[in-house]
């Protein structure tokens, strides 16, 4: 299996467990403000982020190429800041709104890229 497949499945267990932590929290302490983001941590982070490691499990040369690598840091990069900061956001910092906007154009972007590699595959 190609490496970026392997860093796409070990990445998308941790927002699974991150996921899961946040569901946690807030059945544990009937607080459920932060819906949202338990919501873009569980389908931006452990289903697209499989579905990747799955693509490019399947197409190991486009998963050997430097823009899939620049696709996989773009996007994680994006939900590492993204998914926290609307946490907090939802849970009563307003203050956060503009991290949240401005990683989740950097999440974008990491799916735009994966489309570019999608529509410029060859075969």
């Amino acid at each position: 299996m190609p490496q970026l497949s392997v860093w796409y499945f070990r990445t998308a267990i941790l927002f699974l467990i991150a996921g899961i932590c946040v569901g946690l929290y807030m059945s544990i302490t009937h607080q459920f403000e932060a819906t949202g983001a338990h919501a873009h941590i569980n389908l931006l982070g452990w289903v697209t982020m499989a579905i990747f490691g799955i693509y490019y499990a399947l197409n190991p040369v486009q998963a050997a190429s430097r823009i899939a690598k620049i696709q996989y840091m773009l996007y994680t990069i994006g939900i590492l800041v993204m998914a926290p900061a609307l946490f907090l956001m939802l849970t009563g910092n307003p203050a956060l709104e503009p991290v949240v906007a401005v990683s989740s154009l950097v999440t974008f972007a990491g799916v735009l890229l994966f489309a570019v590699i999608l529509f410029t595959r060859k075969g």
